[in-house]
């Protein structure tokens, strides 16, 4: 299996994807704010912790270079789970706290799959997996950061998933529905269903796989193409 780097591994997803790679044998780097504790998450899971700031895409490649001196190999899947949510109405959400969503989500993505493409293609492909939400997909009332952030992430995901297939990396995205919002079935997806299906498209079985978002919303919403 290959080193997996997670972004966001200090949140709710990010933890469970992670110990989800690492059960299926992937060495798994965990990566979040300078400030966030990943020291427990990375002795439990063999891991490695990676932190950094994704939203400033210099600190991305310096981070990276950091892990894979000291992992010596090239991150061969990557999961961008990174995530900076807040909400408010239009008129009333500071400018700044609405780039600094977009920053973390897209910009997040966007700079660590940059970072890592370079070893992906020596390595002779890899797998990158983009966190998303249901905002990226409808929209949401007072989150416009956040759904059009998330629209950019699934569009990222279909763009590089045509711009890397050649090299052998596939490029997906996953879009839950947000913790406690009702659906047809129910509750939104638990943590261990998301990890589930990001473990899934980073399975190196699946090579045409590409491009696509598994939306997780109990049918309440559908991706279009």
């Amino acid at each position: 299996m290959a080193l997996a780097l997670v972004t966001g591994a200090g949140g709710r997803y990010g933890a469970a994807i992670a110990r989800r790679l690492a059960a299926d044998g992937h060495r798994v780097a965990v990566n979040d704010l300078p400030d966030v504790d990943l020291g427990g998450l990375a002795e439990e899971i063999g891991g490695i912790a990676a932190p950094g700031d994704v939203a400033h895409p210099d600190g991305v490649h310096a981070m990276l270079a950091r892990l894979e001196r000291s992992a010596g190999e090239h991150v061969g899947v990557l999961v961008a789970a990174a995530a900076h949510r807040t909400t408010a109405p239009l008129p009333k959400h500071d400018p700044d706290d609405w780039w600094h969503v977009v920053d973390t989500a897209l910009g997040g993505a966007f700079a660590c799959a940059q970072a890592v493409l370079p070893g992906m293609a020596e390595r002779g492909g890899g797998r990158i997996v983009l966190l998303a939400s249901e905002a990226g997909v409808a929209g949401r009332a007072d989150a416009t950061a956040c759904s059009a952030a998330h629209a950019g992430v699934i569009a990222l995901a279909k763009s590089l998933g045509r711009e890397l297939a050649p090299f052998g990396i596939a490029v997906n995205a996953v879009a839950p529905a947000e913790p406690g919002e009702p659906t047809p079935l129910g509750p939104a997806p638990a943590a261990g269903e998301v990890a589930a299906s990001v473990a899934f498209l980073a399975d190196p079985r699946l090579p045409t796989m590409v491009g696509q978002t598994l939306n997780l919303t109990a049918g309440r919403t559908r991706a279009r193409a």
